[in-house]
């Protein structure tokens, strides 16, 4: 019990570390502009020995955005290595099903808008292309202190392996 309050503890840090300048200015930045979205691709699924896998090409910033369906809806999200687990705001949460006025905000994170309180949620299945993983970890932040999702490590670590090369984040289940 300790120790898994004590991973929780060390997930938030890390999350309050990485995820806010990063990622909130980085998600504002293009949910604000008026020009497209950049482009990205999700190959279909590719055979590796191991399983089947994803291909996510890096937009003109060098990130990994693609389509994940969270809890079944379809979602937008950038891979951060950086963060501990997904992360997602209070009005994605809603979407995803998940009733966040029963949710206890008990843990605190460090965002560049300063502290704000946190939810420890699990989600139901995140997928992208033929990778599906049930039972993720993630965090609920407000609105004002994440404007996207963010996939972090709770979802990256349960492949079989990730890795980028030449500009393309490959994941295999």
């Amino acid at each position: 019990m300790v120790t898994r309050l004590l991973a929780f503890a060390g997930g938030l840090a890390a999350l309050a570390l990485v995820v806010p300048e990063f990622a909130s200015s980085y998600l504002a930045r293009h949910s604000n502009s008026a020009s497209p979205p950049p482009q990205t691709s999700v190959t279909a699924p590719a055979s590796y020995a191991s399983g089947k896998g994803v291909v996510l090409e890096a937009d003109r910033n060098g990130h990994f955005i693609g389509t994940f369906h969270i809890n079944g809806k379809r979602e937008t999200g950038m891979v951060d290595t950086g963060a501990s687990v997904v992360a997602i705001n209070t009005s994605a949460a809603r979407r995803f099903g998940i009733a966040v006025g029963s949710l206890s905000f008990n843990g605190r994170a460090q965002t560049a808008n300063g502290m704000v309180e946190a939810a420890h949620v699990e989600l139901d299945r995140v997928e992208i292309g033929g990778i599906s993983l049930k039972h993720v970890e993630a965090m609920v932040l407000p609105d004002k202190a994440l404007s996207g999702t963010l996939v972090g490590m709770s979802f990256l670590s349960r492949l079989s392996s990730y890795r980028v090369e030449n500009g393309a984040l490959h994941m295999v289940k």
